[in-house]
């Protein structure tokens, strides 16, 4: 039963982790066919960053669930953000003293993963009442 409560929610966050790669893949390919493979991979490599820190933080905030556990749910939601916020911090700096990459690609890749895990909610809305 508490399992199932949760069950919408683990699957909107999953929707929306497809839509957000999806959307990075694509953008990605567009930037390598259009620009060049250096700023395709760039592309990747910073949509990659935000997907991979919002499916950590996906799995931190789903991993607890039902009324008897909402202390451990309301801890692992707060963890999975700070966690999110250092890992997408941690790999940034990876990325900017050991690689190689075209830094526009790399932060539009970002912005516009973080712009459908902004806006997406609006098309995930179900209006079937």
């Amino acid at each position: 039963m508490v399992a199932a409560l949760a069950r919408p929610g683990r699957l909107l966050a999953k929707r929306l982790l497809l839509l957000q790669s999806g959307v990075v893949l694509t953008t990605a390919v567009l930037m390598a066919m259009v620009i060049n493979a250096d700023w395709g991979i760039s592309a990747l490599i910073g949509g990659g960053i935000f997907v991979s820190a919002n499916a950590v933080f996906a799995w931190c905030a789903f991993r607890y669930s039902g009324a008897r556990a909402a202390r451990k749910v309301m801890n692992s939601f707060y963890g999975g953000e700070v966690l999110k916020i250092s890992l997408t911090v941690v790999l940034f700096s990876v990325v900017y003293l050991y690689g190689e990459v075209e830094l526009v690609p790399l932060k539009l890749a970002y912005l516009l993963a973080l712009g459908v895990n902004i806006l997406a909610p609006v098309l995930f809305i179900n209006n079937n009442k």
